[in-house]
């Protein structure tokens, strides 16, 4: 059986204008691939209603899960929630749960539960809330759409919540070989080697240094053994061309 799918939404004008660097997609494709869900797309959209709503419908209706990063927090360009209830046609408002995760957390702190604040108790109807050991606000689940606050620390924590409940497949495994040759002159044998192991991933990532010209091969799969082979194989043609 092939692995489950998963699509990456991020949201937020500051990624977009390079005021913030996303960190968020880094962290999440290596859970994924360990966990043995394959991260098949990842789409950035501004803070505009009508662009995430349609992105949430494109990726929910095209792969296993979809993750989303931002706009879940107390001020008013923090809109994913909304969005995400008008995607999935569901009326929106305070829950009682989330709300009392924020109560007990502010009155710990002695801060104030805002009207600002409670914006972060609005969980679509029928939404499953994910924990956030990190800042207490939750997130949620709704249909296949996992919806994430966009901090990293509070990502990751979210991530964490989230995956064992995830059915996963099984693991990439990945093998990578440095070659002291340029691109060009490798390949037609990488031509060669992904023709044999069609189930591998074969990606090759030049690099210039100290004015010599190279390349870095990884080899992705499933199969630690074919893997391996192919690894094997590819050592061997290359040292046909020296």
């Amino acid at each position: 059986m092939p692995n489950p799918t998963a699509a990456m939404l991020v949201i937020g004008d500051e990624i977009l204008s390079g005021r913030t660097r996303d960190a968020n997609l880094y962290h999440l494709a290596g859970q994924l691939t360990a966990r043995g869900i394959d991260l098949k797309e990842v789409r950035v959209v501004s803070d505009d209603a009508p662009a995430i709503v349609a992105a949430v419908k494109a990726l929910s209706a095209g792969f296993d899960h979809v993750f989303t990063s931002g706009g879940i927090g107390p001020t008013h360009d923090d809109i994913t929630a909304d969005c995400i209830a008008e995607a999935f046609d569901t009326p929106i408002g305070i829950r009682d749960d989330a709300r009392a995760l924020l109560a007990a957390h502010y009155e710990r702190t002695g801060r104030e539960l805002n009207a600002a604040r409670l914006r972060m108790a609005r969980i679509p109807d029928g939404a499953a809330l994910i924990d956030n050991p990190v800042s207490v606000a939750p997130g949620f689940t709704i249909g296949n759409v996992h919806v994430m606050a966009g901090v990293p620390s509070v990502f990751e924590a979210m991530v964490a919540s989230v995956l064992p409940g995830l059915t996963g497949g099984a693991p990439l495994i990945s093998e990578s070989l440095r070659v002291d040759k340029g691109e060009g002159d490798i390949a037609e044998t990488l031509t060669s080697i992904s023709t044999t192991y069609t189930d591998l991933s074969i990606g090759c990532y030049p690099f210039q240094e100290n004015g010599r010209y190279g390349a870095n091969v990884v080899l992705r799969g499933s199969d630690p053994a074919r893997v391996t082979a192919a690894r094997t194989a590819l050592v061997r043609a290359l040292e046909a061309l020296a």
